[in-house]
């Protein structure tokens, strides 16, 4: 799936505009690269949480002449899939959802 097919399955499933899917979709990959950006994380549950990691300098090979070279260190986004993301993709059922919890109300005499 490319993004303008995921802007026109978020409109059929919301029944916004294409227009507006497409906005939502920029809007969200925009807040998550800024924030992933700054070392922040953003975790969505149930989903997975996009975050930032660093990797250390390291000694590599070049493929194509075989000769030893220097990888400098770096900092990587990565991203860790949640529980339902993985059920779902291995076919297992979905995690249930645990259902809000009720606040008591108090009673006035």
């Amino acid at each position: 799936m490319n993004k303008s097919e995921l802007v026109e399955a978020l409109s059929k499933k919301t029944g916004a505009t294409k227009a507006a899917a497409g906005e939502a979709i920029d809007a969200l990959v925009e807040i998550i690269t800024t924030t992933v950006a700054k070392g922040g994380d953003v975790a969505l549950v149930g989903f997975g949480t996009f975050s930032a990691t660093k990797r250390a300098a390291r000694a590599g090979r070049n493929p194509a002449t075989g000769a030893a070279m220097k990888i400098a260190a770096s900092t990587v986004p990565k991203f860790k899939a949640g529980a339902g993301f993985k059920a779902a993709v291995s076919g297992k059922k979905a995690a249930a959802k645990k259902p809000a919890a009720k606040k008591a109300v108090a009673k006035k005499k």
